[in-house]
């Protein structure tokens, strides 16, 4: 069987480094990556040369500007302008290098602010999005949009992968702009370190939500490709279970080994009381997560002490 030429845009990312630990060795693929500094992605006449000279039999788009909600209010005009040059160069300049297959990575901020739970593919622009990630999320509507016109007028196989909340290996663990999973690790770990008496936590704790890990997406993403999914329309791809704010404080401070309080900071907005994917269409092709949140949060720790990633960005 001949190896299907993979390129992995963004492979240094979250999404992109579990796709690459996943096929590296897989004989399956050969996989092609690089690195800013060798492609850059917001030069269209450099993704054109890219592409046809490495004639990528599929291509996952992995790559933009991501960030919390303080990033993505601060830097808003960077977001969709980075975000959409970005996905209109490697899209289009797939389609004018013959790539059939691409699989173009979404985000759950794409459905409206008061979506009906759980949020399934067929609510996508029936209300008002959130307005605190509103430049991203219209990028990545608009990446949508654009693989659903090139597949009706140039016969492509662009699909749009809809992930939960993600976590993993090379997650952002700022101390400011990181996302809810990376910032209890790292706020827990200090606490720890520091043996401090508490920790806050914002909100009541009440509010769920659903979290996958990046490996557990990049199977996904790979299951997808090999059944040769066809359809315009987005695919949900969730863990299909909730958890908690508290619960998930809970498990964070058991395996960091945090033996303090938790407070939790009521003052503070709770958001959506629940927030979860509807994972049916990924559950009728036989497909579902198989990492446990305690597991993997358990190997995303391993991982940050391994690297000694606490060490190499600066406490509160």
């Amino acid at each position: 069987m001949k190896r299907q030429v993979l390129y992995i845009a963004g492979h240094t990312g979250l999404v992109g480094s579990a796709l690459l630990r996943r096929t590296i060795r897989d004989e399956n693929y050969a996989v092609i990556t690089r690195t800013r500094a060798e492609l850059d992605l917001m030069n269209s006449d450099s993704v054109a040369e890219f592409m046809q000279q490495e004639s990528p039999d599929r291509v996952i788009i992995a790559a933009g500007r991501v960030g919390g909600i303080l990033a993505n209010q601060t830097y808003c005009g960077e977001f969709i302008h980075q975000n959409l040059t970005i996905q209109n160069n490697l899209i289009h300049q797939s389609m004018k290098a013959g790539v059939k297959s691409l699989v173009f990575l979404g985000s759950s901020c794409m459905y409206p602010k008061h979506c009906p739970q759980p949020m399934s593919e067929s609510a996508l622009l029936t209300g008002l999005l959130e307005e605190t990630n509103l430049p991203y999320a219209i990028a990545k509507i608009s990446g949508w949009g654009m693989c659903q016109a090139y597949n009706q007028q140039y016969g492509m196989n662009y699909m749009t992968a809809i992930p939960a909340n993600l976590y993993g290996r090379n997650d952002n663990f700022h101390p400011q702009d990181s996302h809810v999973i990376p910032g209890m690790i790292r706020r827990f770990h200090e606490a720890k370190i520091q043996q401090l008496k508490e920790v806050v936590v914002w909100g009541t704790g009440k509010p769920k939500r659903e979290f996958l890990l990046s490996d557990d997406l990049a199977d996904a993403l790979l299951f997808l490709l090999e059944k040769n999914y066809h359809s315009s329309q987005p695919i949900n791809i969730g863990s299909g279970q909730e958890v908690s704010i508290s619960e998930l404080a809970e498990t964070i401070k058991e395996i960091v080994g945090f033996d303090g309080h938790l407070i939790f900071d009521t003052h503070k907005p709770d958001g959506m009381p629940l927030k979860r994917l509807d994972n049916s269409q990924m559950e009728k092709l036989a497909w579902s997560a198989k990492t446990s949140l305690a597991e993997g949060i358990q190997k995303v720790y391993e991982w940050c002490l391994n690297s000694k990633i606490f060490e190499k960005i600066p406490f509160y």
